[in-house]
């Protein structure tokens, strides 16, 4: 009888033993309650509690993400943007603040996304549609900030805060992609002028150039056609001072003879000579023509 009270006993310790076994994970911190009460923490590996006297309660310590969920918000210019983001946390692996995220907010994932959703709500409502697009990364600077702020106490860390979307009403994309499409034709048109204003200026300046060129030119040839009118004036004047009445007079024959006119010379003129010399005869000296 009292072996088999030993045998009982001994089994139903075994039992007991292996019911109250709770392998907690390196992902997981564990809440040990007795009777209701915070008792103990658990950290990951073998832990074990006295079965229906004590509980473990396991939180994840990852990062987890929530989606705050598309909502309409008015912005500043009285239009509705379709606005959704994201939120990225994770809860702090040390004892006090696994505690808190279970003792001191009911359910932080709910509570996250309703606070992100309120607070874009505050932000967004403050811009215009254009400013809302153009500075995500402020409004997602403020998100993170205010969430910090406001879950300080529940043992979380907001790790980032990710604006997925701002679209606003299909008729005011339309109208947003038209004025785009137009500013990038009218940049398109001024860089066009520009470059062929560029163009005109280049060519301009080539024309200039080559007009000074031809200047320059005409000016050289102009020096050195009256260098050489001055040189031939020089030669005559030096050597042709004494002969300049039979020049004259060889000039006066030369247009006479043009059209065949017969004229009368006197023979004993120098006209002769050098009227002879023109034809290729030499004038015969007087004295060979006394011989004959």
């Amino acid at each position: 009888m009292a072996l088999d009270i030993i045998y009982f006993v001994a089994i139903a310790a075994v039992v007991v033993f292996f019911m109250g076994i709770r392998i907690v994970r390196p992902t997981h911190r564990g809440l040990i309650e007795r009777l209701g009460k915070y008792n103990r923490f658990a950290m990951p590996g073998f832990n074990w509690v006295i079965p229906v006297i004590e509980h473990i309660y396991q939180v994840n310590t990852t990062e987890q993400m929530v989606d705050a969920e598309p909502q309409e918000i008015i912005t500043n210019d009285n239009l509705n943007a379709k606005v959704d983001a994201q939120v990225y946390f994770k809860v702090k692996a040390d004892e006090e603040s696994v505690k808190s995220s279970q003792y001191n907010v009911n359910n932080y994932q709910w509570q996250i996304v309703n606070l992100a959703r309120t607070t874009l709500r505050n932000i967004i409502g403050t811009l215009t549609l254009k400013s809302a697009n153009s500075e995500r990364g402020k409004i997602n600077a403020e998100l993170h900030r205010t969430l910090r702020e406001e879950t300080a106490s529940w043992g979380l860390e907001i790790v980032r805060t990710e604006l997925k979307e701002i679209d606003p009403p299909k008729d005011v994309q339309e109208t947003m992609n038209k004025v785009v499409k137009a500013e990038n034709e009218k940049i398109a048109a001024v860089d066009f002028a520009t470059a062929t204003e560029t163009a005109a200026d280049g060519q301009k300046r080539a024309e200039i150039k080559k007009a000074e060129g031809i200047k320059q030119g005409r000016i050289l040839q102009a020096e050195g056609e009256a260098e050489a009118i001055k040189l031939v004036n020089e030669a005559a004047e030096h050597y042709f001072v004494g002969n300049a009445q039979v020049l004259r007079k060889l000039e006066a024959v030369e247009h006479a003879l043009a059209d065949n006119t017969k004229i009368v010379v006197p023979s004993n003129t120098e006209l002769v000579n050098v009227i002879g010399e023109m034809a290729g005869v030499l004038p015969l000296k007087r004295e060979e023509k006394k011989e004959k």
